[in-house]
């Protein structure tokens, strides 16, 4: 018998609990964590386009503050390609609910006006206008943007195409995502707190001033979480969104998080590069259960669509160094050259794209162990920010599901930050044995 194997299946689900809800948070510029900010990042969402009744993903924007925002949202897909962008207008305290299969089946979005109190009624609580930034009714530059129109036709055949790794019409006939061949749309999404409304996406010029002086500013008021739903299945997983402060001790030079574009002036703190997590394919009481891996990986490229015919590099991307290690500390690496694209042949090539959702035992990440868990070391040759090179910024979300009684998500452990090292010399990675 495996020493502290789990003993029965409510032991096994008991781990699983303290695992998403045994912990608490504080604030730290260049430690991400769940408090209002800047910049929020939805590490990957997926719809099922082929079935109006299977997968989508719902998140949440919400303003923490008294004072009125102007909240930014981009998509963006699986390789980092932004397709769309438009502006939510949040009154203080406000919450605003997007389903993607609204967007991507009717072409629906969010509703909300600056000068309109039917569309986004002012609370008791709030507060007209921002003090400092001047959002607020007097926001000409939503006068012709809010409130949102449907997608005209154009537009949503364009992120239909362009998530589904299809040729785009808006995109010349060129692709900007994986071809998965299974019609779900998938990708990220970034939210970012605004000075004005903007159409412009973060790699356009002057969208980041450094202090916060551009289109986006550095108020960090937002916050959201998200959920990916599955009727079918019975399924429903949450988290926190990745919540990015701002900070004037971060800047030009740092490895931001918006650093490819910007060269450090939005002042975002980075994310980490190496993580741990836990796995299971099966608990003890003979219940199988199901680990997948949503993983967000900076490319430290900028990407433009490209010949349907193959993804160019850095695309595959690789990572340094992945260790499953089951519960007798029986360590077992899987093959990860440091260098992106890897060199041919590779066996596993796990977290190919920018936005992952990848099944442990999978055929992209086979495992023996049934349950145990992870070492992942996701730096990366890309070529890209070369100043920072093999440094690569990811984040990893593991959600554990076993059929008919339990379903749960929770971000691994971040062992570090591409901004702010851990202090901790004690936390050694493993090496080969």
């Amino acid at each position: 018998m495996k020493k502290r194997a789990m003993k029965n299946c409510v032991q096994g689900l008991i781990m699983i609990c303290l695992l998403v809800f045994g912990s608490q948070a504080v604030a730290e510029i260049g430690v991400i964590d769940d408090v209002p900010a800047a910049t929020l990042l939805l590490p990957y969402f997926e719809v099922d386009l082929a079935n109006a009744n299977s997968t989508t993903t719902v998140f949440s924007l919400n303003n923490a503050a008294a004072v009125p925002a102007i909240a930014h949202v981009t998509l963006w897909t699986d390789v980092s390609v932004p397709t769309l962008d438009f502006n939510v207008y949040l009154t203080g305290y406000d919450v605003v609910t997007v389903n993607l299969r609204d967007l991507f089946v009717s072409g629906t979005v969010p509703a909300s006006a600056h000068n309109d109190t039917v569309i986004s009624p002012v609370g008791a609580f709030s507060v007209a206008t921002h003090p400092i930034s001047g959002v607020g009714p007097g926001s000409v530059s939503c006068d012709s943007q809010l409130p949102l129109p449907p997608l005209p036709n154009a537009l949503l055949a364009h992120i239909r195409a362009a998530h589904t790794g299809q040729p785009s019409a808006v995109f010349g006939g060129q692709c900007s995502a994986q071809n998965l061949d299974d019609n779900v749309a998938r990708g990220y999404i970034t939210i970012d707190n605004v000075n004005f409304c903007t159409l412009d996406f973060p790699g356009d010029v002057g969208y980041f001033i450094d202090g916060g002086f551009g289109a986006a500013n550095n108020f960090n008021q937002l916050w959201g979480d998200y959920f990916y739903v599955d009727p079918i299945n019975g399924f429903a997983q949450g988290e926190t969104l990745v919540h990015i402060e701002a900070s004037d001790q971060i800047g030009v030079g740092d490895y931001t998080f918006y650093a490819k574009f910007s060269g450090g002036e939005d002042n975002r703190e980075g994310l980490g590069t190496t993580f741990a997590t836990r796995f299971a394919t099966m608990f003890d009481c003979n219940i199988e259960a199901t680990t997948d891996l949503v993983v967000w990986r900076d490319s430290k490229v900028i990407m433009s669509p490209f010949n349907c015919l193959f993804i160019p590099s850095p695309y595959p991307l690789s990572a340094n160094q992945i260790v499953v290690f089951d519960e007798e500390e029986n360590p077992e690496v899987e093959p990860t050259p440091p260098f992106s694209p890897p060199p041919s042949p590779i066996d596993v090539v796990p977290f190919p794209a920018c936005a992952n959702r990848v099944r442990v035992g999978g055929p992209y990440m086979p495992v023996t162990p049934e349950i145990g868990w992870m070492y992942l070391n996701l730096n990366n040759y890309t070529g890209g920010l070369p100043a920072f090179d093999p440094i690569m910024q990811n984040w990893v979300t593991t959600i554990i599901s076993a059929k008919g009684v339990l379903s749960v998500g929770f971000d691994a452990i971040a062992y570090d930050n591409v901004i702010a090292s851990p202090t901790d010399i004690s936390i050694a990675p493993p090496v080969n044995p």
